[in-house]
């Protein structure tokens, strides 16, 4: 009766043995004899993480302040190619500039350049420089839009083998055409003793490579296929049902290449070109090799002045004027590469 009258002052039903009593009233269970109810695991309510229990996971604590601190900045990384370049190349072309500025009499002064630009030999080599990457390029460009034309359109045995050899052929030293062309064409060259062995004269007719015609025609040799390659990548791209379309509608091969192929050609033309004009202006090892006479360029130019004149200040004027003209040429083919999107 105890217990009845502790449950009256509690304001409850006395609890019946064997029942759980819960807290709303009327909801009693029944519990088996001999069996405990197991407790409830005790949920932590001090916590509002997504731990166990409820309980927040140990922070980071001051580790990933010194991971952020011990990281090294990207210019450093920077630093050492820049250190090379600066080391190998720029070193050296400072000191040209400046050697440029120096005369013989020492100090600084503007008269080396005024003496190399009133020379016959430097306005002479400038012309002929000029004169001979221009026909070169051109060259080059024909050339190579015909050649690319007939492997990318016209089908026959070995067509992806010629291409493939475009691109080893980027690799080879241009002394190696302008050697090539000395067996075939040369005084003593394949093409004179067939002439001498079957006519009987003491001299063949080809003497043509110790003539400006001879480096012109070694550097369209060698150049040509840095005019191929990017044309035959953008006749790759070109859908081969435009050129069906265009034949059945009666359009000659001439008009088709006219205004379906070269239109699509003329970003390829433009990138290539602007990097063969470049290429001859600083063109050094053909001009040698040929041996051509009277053929002086800003880069044979360069050569005579330091080694066999010993005019130092003369031929560094004469780089800068060559490192000038050759900067602004690769600035525009930059720039037309950028607009034309090749």
């Amino acid at each position: 009766m105890a217990t009845d009258d502790n449950a009256a002052r509690r304001g409850t039903e006395p609890r019946e043995p064997g029942v759980i009593q819960t807290r709303g009233p009327g909801t009693a269970h029944p519990v088996t004899p001999g069996i405990t109810a197991a407790k409830a695991p005790r949920r932590r309510t001090g916590g509002s993480g997504t731990g166990p229990y409820g309980a927040t996971p140990p922070a980071a604590g001051p580790q990933a302040p010194a991971r952020e601190a011990r990281r090294i900045p990207r210019f450093v990384w920077a630093l050492p190619p820049v250190a090379v370049l600066a080391l190998v190349f720029l070193y050296p072309l400072a000191l040209v500039v400046q050697q440029s500025f120096g005369p013989d009499e020492g100090g600084t002064s503007l008269a080396p350049y005024g003496e190399v630009f009133a020379s016959e030999s430097f306005r002479s080599a400038l012309t002929t420089t000029v004169w001979l990457a221009a026909g070169s390029t051109v060259g080059c460009l024909v050339l190579g839009f015909v050649l690319a034309m007939v492997i990318a359109f016209v089908p026959f045995p070995g067509g992806k083998a010629v291409a493939k050899f475009i691109d080893v052929f980027l690799s080879f030293p241009s002394f190696l055409i302008t050697l090539a062309l000395l067996f075939i064409y040369g005084s003593v060259g394949m093409a004179n003793g067939l002439w001498t062995d079957v006519t009987g004269a003491s001299n063949g007719p080809f003497d043509f490579l110790t003539t400006p015609w001879g480096v012109l025609l070694a550097e369209i040799t060698y150049f040509t296929p840095f005019v191929m390659r990017p044309l035959l990548a953008a006749f790759s791209q070109l859908d081969s049902a435009q050129l069906e379309v265009a034949s059945s509608l009666g359009a000659k091969p001439a008009r088709i290449v006219r205004q379906v192929i070269l239109p699509e050609a003329v970003p390829a033309l433009a990138a290539g070109g602007s990097l063969v004009l470049v290429m001859c202006l600083n063109e050094f090892g053909i001009v040698l090799f040929t041996g051509a006479k009277g053929v002086t360029t800003l880069p044979m130019l360069v050569y005579s002045k330091a080694i066999l004149e010993s005019d130092y200040p003369a031929a560094c004027v004469v780089a800068v004027v060559n490192i000038a003209i050759s900067v602004g040429l690769y600035s525009l083919y930059r720039m037309v590469s950028r607009r034309v999107g090749a």
